[in-house]
């Protein structure tokens, strides 16, 4: 089974990154939830991002705010897809710079980038990236499509009484 991890630069940044992990739950995707500080615990994000792949690991979602180092750095060291979640802190400049610092990645080093406070959709696609190999979250994540469209039709029937 295809594991997802989810890694954030501080408990701070949970309250965002929570969507990522609720919504992966609900496509039955196994997630495994770290706190891992680019800047606080640097042996820590070189130990994690070389060896994640080894431990089952498909995706990495790196949430992080202010500089917002975290997926890039991942990214620079691991071989596995990442996704960067920018996250509005209480020490970034509107959330502009934790966009542009995860959006900005040099030519080798790509960092999928979400919209800010953007982790539900980090969440889908990481999920988008596991069913392209396993038809059972493929399913899933049809299911998943279908009852936003479902919703949307609704809606607009609603409009019309």
């Amino acid at each position: 089974m295809s594991k997802v991890a989810i890694i954030m630069g501080s408990i701070s940044d949970m309250p965002v990154m929570q969507d990522a992990i609720d919504i992966l739950k609900q496509f039955n995707v196994e997630v495994e939830v770290d706190i891992v500080s680019a800047h606080r615990t640097p042996e820590k994000l070189f130990d994690f991002s070389k060896n994640a792949h080894n431990r089952g690991i498909s995706v990495i979602i790196a949430g992080a705010g202010g500089a917002a180092h975290l997926p890039g750095m991942v990214a620079s060291m691991s071989p596995l897809p990442v996704i960067g979640v920018p996250v509005k802190s209480s020490n970034s400049i509107d959330g502009w710079d934790s966009v542009l610092s995860i959006l900005q990645m040099p030519g080798g080093v790509p960092v999928a980038t979400v919209a800010l406070n953007g982790a539900k959709n980090a969440g889908i696609l990481a999920a988008q990236i596991i069913g392209s190999h396993d038809k059972k979250v493929l399913d899933t994540i049809i299911s998943y499509k279908e009852e936003l469209k479902a919703a949307v039709n609704k809606a607009a029937e609603g409009l019309k009484k």
